[in-house]
């Protein structure tokens, strides 16, 4: 069983997996959800994966599910892609497996990433410059993006400020500026059959991911992490107009929940013709539903 898109009343891309079904959390990880809480003013208690089905199930919407690989980044265990493939394989009819791979992991990754897809059902890569502590364009990522060029997948790229590390000493070592949107531009070029997903309103560098958009076909922007009340004016401007069909829903569960963005969004100023392009039409075409 897969999607149907017209069964499902939204599709949320950004979706993260923080607690494994069967690993202890860890505990270098523990500080940065401790923080992260603090900044989203959110539960500390964070859902399970079959919970977040439940969540997501129960409202009727499908969803992207992630982890995020900062081995060697952030010297943080990870969670498996292989246990995100396996749980969303038994809930195909709503979840949509994407898979971090660390890129420092070069062309080991690679050989993960090939597994996962081949023979794991992974539809998507998520990467987090910023956790993973690597600059987007740095060559030892590309025989992974090789991977997902080749199938044609869509990657979504963490962009702009990060909640990770904020009021961490030093951000948690945390460096920002790998959450520039144009470090990604030249990747985009060397990888045209790729689908670049710019995570976030991308602030404080917010024009640049507009600008990129509007550039290059295969680059598009989710609107997770932030409540849409806050998006700067010209996030709205662009999805209303220019980049309608290159904005997708994203909510960064479970720190910001899919039903409040939701309720956000109908009140942002998003034309009523756009919002349900926002929220799933765009969707099916980027990740190859329709």
């Amino acid at each position: 069983m897969t999607i149907d898109p017209a069964k499902v009343v939204a599709i949320d891309v950004h979706v993260h997996a923080e607690v494994s079904c069967h690993d202890p959390e860890d505990p270098v990880m523990a500080k940065f959800f401790d923080a992260a809480s603090t900044y989203f003013k959110a539960d500390r208690k964070r859902p399970t994966i079959p919970e977040t089905i439940a969540y997501y199930r129960e409202r009727n919407i499908a969803f992207c599910l992630f982890t995020v690989d900062a081995e060697c980044g952030m010297g943080t265990k990870r969670i498996s892609n292989y246990e995100v493939a396996d749980i969303a394989a038994e809930h195909a009819d709503i979840v949509i497996p994407f898979a971090s791979i660390d890129p420092h992991k070069g062309k080991l990754g690679a050989r993960e990433a090939r597994d996962l897809v081949e023979n794991h059902g992974v539809k998507g890569f998520k990467f987090h410059g910023i956790a993973q502590n690597a600059h987007p364009a740095d060559r030892m990522a590309y025989p992974i993006y090789e991977v997902i060029a080749e199938y044609k997948l869509p990657a979504i790229f963490h962009t702009g400020h990060s909640g990770m590390g904020t009021g961490m000493p030093g951000g948690g070592g945390l460096r920002l500026k790998y959450g520039q949107p144009m470090l990604i531009d030249d990747v985009a070029v060397d990888f045209p059959d790729m689908k670049f997903i710019l995570a976030h309103p991308s602030w404080p560098w917010t024009d640049e991911s507009l600008s990129m958009a509007l550039h290059k076909d295969n680059v598009f922007i989710d609107l997770s992490g932030w409540s849409p009340k806050y998006f700067p004016k010209q996030v709205i401007q662009y999805a209303n107009t220019q980049l309608k069909h290159k904005m997708l829903f994203g909510s960064d569960w479970p720190l910001i929940r899919p039903e409040k963005w939701i309720d956000a969004a109908r009140e942002a100023g998003f034309r009523d013709e756009v919002l349900p392009l926002i929220m799933k039409d765009n969707a099916v075409r980027v990740l190859g539903l329709g």
